[in-house]
């Protein structure tokens, strides 16, 4: 059973940076993962994308400040935010499917971790 754990969150001031990271075990280059967050009252939404051959999506939100990545040698999916906003206040969520495409429909995938907060004041 492949595991997602999540790390790098943090409480940071509006304008700042954030890497999240996710843990991949065990990792398969097969694997599309992406990330999404869970606002407070908020319904759980896709984030960004990475498709196997490095292929990737955002959401309209992203506006270009959040940047995903993955290192197939470290076995890692990171998440660099800049220029967070407070609306960025959200568990941020890793997520891992065999899939032949890019997803930011969080019914796609099967395989998620437990999240790490991540915390935006003014």
């Amino acid at each position: 059973q492949v595991q997602l754990v999540e790390s790098g969150g943090d409480s940071v001031q509006a304008g700042g940076s954030l890497r999240l990271s996710c843990a991949v075990s065990p990792y398969s280059n097969g694997l599309v993962m992406a990330w999404f967050r869970q606002g407070p009252g908020k319904e759980r939404e896709g984030v960004a994308s990475i498709r196997t051959d490095g292929e990737t999506s955002y959401g309209d939100f992203v506006e270009g400040r959040f940047t995903i990545s993955k290192d197939n040698a470290r076995q890692t999916l990171y998440l660099q935010m800049n220029s967070l906003k407070p609306e960025d206040t959200a568990m941020y969520y890793c997520a891992a499917a065999y899939l032949s495409f890019r997803s930011l429909d969080q019914s796609d995938y099967d395989l998620w971790g437990h999240g790490t907060q991540v915390t935006v004041s003014y």
